[in-house]
């Protein structure tokens, strides 16, 4: 098995998904960046048609990639406790969004490279029992520029290495975005979207993430991915036409993203990987710099990932489904102030699906 077949099968765990440095949690914690941190490829020693990875990427140093996450929301959450009289009262609140994330990834040296992503989301939200029931929105995500850097040369002999990225996050996304709201007469007019649904939070921040692999036994190579999203903003000015005057104004709020698992080529069938892995993602109470006012849903999920890789030349196709196997969505500083728990809806599962192409 060629090396470059071994390291692309990290590589295609972390296209898979969530964020450039950010989360991306399924339901009403969602971010909206998908994963696309890239740079293992670099690893390799002897790669596509018996050709050096360093000297694929010295010819072919460009890499395009388009993910695309969709899930359903509908689980409501307080804490870790299921809410389930929501669903048989039906006051449940369905979430459907589809997340497109657009990225470009530059290797200046084998080493260093920089990059940029585009989040574009598409949403409904079914506001079952509310004036105005059901909204949909679609729009452009804030974008991230950033650079990466492996902390060893690649080709690494021990067969193992550590990257950290930093990343700038621009006020290109639309924070108050309206939606077309459905009134449950039939009428149609424009309402301002829920959080949930805004495809950015129009403010500046930046980005910190890391990614390690090593190859262990068996042909088997271990993966850690983890990135935060910090938000120095305290709100981004943005109205929730909530009741609370402590939540009347949309927060600002950090996200983050760990993940960790096993991957390995599939015997027998070249170019076919496959993973198995954990992720947690999620909003913080409190951001790591400056207030965290305003109305926010803070919490986590954590998930099992399988996933699929399967390389072609330049091209790779990416497939995973984390499930998720615990939610929480914690008291906001709102809810702490007021003595009180919110809820989030969350998913089941979330599927992703990542195709790249090197130039």
């Amino acid at each position: 098995m060629r090396t470059m077949t071994r390291c692309t099968t990290f590589l295609g765990v972390i296209c898979a998904l969530i964020g450039a440095s950010t989360a991306s949690a399924q339901g009403c914690l969602a971010a909206h960046t998908n994963s696309g941190i890239q740079g293992c490829i670099t690893s390799g020693t002897s790669g596509v048609d018996g050709v050096s990875a360093n000297q694929f990427l010295r010819h072919h140093p460009t890499t395009v990639e388009v993910d695309w996450r969709s899930f359903s929301s509908f689980r409501h959450f307080s804490g870790t406790v299921e809410n389930t009289s929501r669903q048989a009262l039906g006051t449940f609140i369905p979430n459907h969004q589809n997340i497109y994330n657009i990225s470009l990834d530059m290797q200046v040296t084998p080493r260093w490279s920089v990059n940029a992503f585009m989040p574009v989301l598409q949403g409904t939200r079914d506001q079952k029992y509310a004036p105005i029931q059901k909204v949909e929105i679609a729009g452009i995500g804030d974008m991230i520029l950033g650079v990466q850097g492996w902390v060893l040369k690649p080709p690494t002999e021990n067969g193992g290495n550590v990257a950290f990225s930093l990343g700038l996050k621009l006020p290109t996304g639309i924070n108050n975005g309206t939606g077309t709201g459905k009134l449950a007469n039939g009428t149609v007019e424009k309402v301002v979207a829920d959080q949930s649904l805004q495809p950015g939070d129009g403010t500046w921040g930046f980005t910190l993430g890391s990614q390690a692999y090593k190859q262990t036994y068996f042909h088997t190579i271990g993966y850690f991915q983890g990135s935060w999203l910090f938000s120095p903003v305290n709100m981004t000015g943005v109205p929730t036409f909530r009741a609370s005057k402590a939540e009347a104004v949309m927060s600002a709020t950090d996200q983050y993203l760990f993940r960790a698992g096993l991957s390995r080529h599939v015997p027998h069938l070249r170019g076919l990987a496959g993973s198995f892995g954990g992720r947690m993602e999620g909003i913080p109470v409190r951001d790591a710099f400056g207030k965290s006012d305003g109305f926010r849903r803070p919490g986590y999920i954590i998930s099992v990932e399988p996933a699929l890789q399967y390389q072609h030349r330049r091209d790779m196709l990416s497939l995973s489904a984390p499930w998720a196997v615990q939610r929480n969505r914690r008291a906001s500083v709102t809810d702490l102030a007021a003595g009180k728990h919110g809820d989030a809806a969350f998913a089941d599962y979330a599927v992703i699906l990542s195709v790249a192409h090197t130039f």
